[in-house]
């Protein structure tokens, strides 16, 4: 993905892979989220992974980007985080971050 204007909106899912469930990973991603103004949802897949979907400007899906790779919660261990189906939005879709089970 190009980098241009940091304002432009942006929609991007990704996936942790690691040991990332049980330790709150979901509730530390909705809080990251609600902070720094990402909409969309995070959720504990069947597999093990956290599964989710972010949307907002490209600076701050930059930021939580790079948590989701790197930092995650306390007690995690991130081995890898996978982003798919990169798009450029008009509008955001959701208008807060939530959890789904």
């Amino acid at each position: 993905m190009e980098t241009e204007d940091p304002n432009v909106l942006a929609s991007v899912e990704f996936e942790v892979f690691g040991q990332v469930q049980g330790c709150y990973f979901t509730k530390y991603c909705k809080e990251l989220a609600e902070q720094i103004g990402v909409t969309g949802w995070v959720k504990n897949s069947k597999k093990g992974t956290i599964v989710g979907k972010i949307q907002g400007n490209k600076a701050v899906l930059d930021h939580m980007i790079d948590w989701l790779k790197t930092t995650g919660s306390p007690g995690c261990k991130i081995e890898k985080c996978e982003l798919t189906n990169w798009e450029y939005l008009a509008r955001l879709d959701y208008t807060d971050f939530s959890i789904r089970f």
